[in-house]
């Protein structure tokens, strides 16, 4: 289930680069792409140990606004818009799915006045599942969550339009309703610039 999930995702994501094609073509300036889009696939898992859940991703990303000097670095923003699935461990050994549909507002800081292929992430967003998410041990109260995500990675390719990322996820509804015990997870992203 979680591999046929995985590969919808991905060619959920094909399609998405097809369809945005036109609008996404290549503009350059020196070495690094000036698109402002990019395409991703991920893939993570929770970091609780009793009751794990999977999750699949496919997204797009349009940077905006200026860039910002700082501590020798750059900051750049960009906003994320995503669909997920979530695969929940559940009782007595079947599993239930959700999708997740949401964005993020992030902000990007490139070490090297820029320069640097390497980067940190952070951000925060609004989610909306399709259901009330629940596993043995825990259970959402809403619907609608919030999203914080913390990521490192590196860039790579001739003009760095290919991107690798950790990121540790953590999604809840920040106390609107009880229980709220949120959920974290650790993901691996793989992003495309146009």
């Amino acid at each position: 289930m979680f591999l046929r999930t995985m590969v919808g995702v991905c060619a959920g994501g094909g399609v998405l680069a097809m369809l945005a094609g036109p609008a996404m073509a290549q503009q350059q300036q020196g070495p690094q792409l000036q698109t402002p889009w990019g395409i991703y696939v991920e893939g993570g898992r929770t970091l609780e140990r009793r009751s794990r859940s999977d999750l699949v991703a496919a997204g797009v990303t349009y940077k905006f606004g200026p860039r910002h000097e700082l501590w020798g670095g750059q900051i750049t923003t960009y906003g994320d818009f995503f669909l997920r699935n979530w695969q929940a461990s559940r009782r007595f050994s079947t599993h239930e799915s959700y999708t997740q549909v949401g964005m993020v507002a992030n902000a990007r800081y490139r070490f090297d006045h820029g320069a640097s292929p390497w980067f940190a992430d952070v951000g925060i967003g609004l989610t909306w599942f399709d259901g009330k998410y629940e596993t043995e041990d825990r259970r959402f109260s809403t619907q609608f969550q919030f999203t914080e995500v913390l990521g490192i990675g590196r860039s790579f390719g001739a003009k760095d339009e290919h991107e690798l990322q950790l990121r540790v996820l953590h999604v809840s509804n920040g106390s609107i309703k009880k229980p709220n015990p949120g959920e974290n997870f650790v993901n691996l992203r793989y992003e495309y610039h146009f």
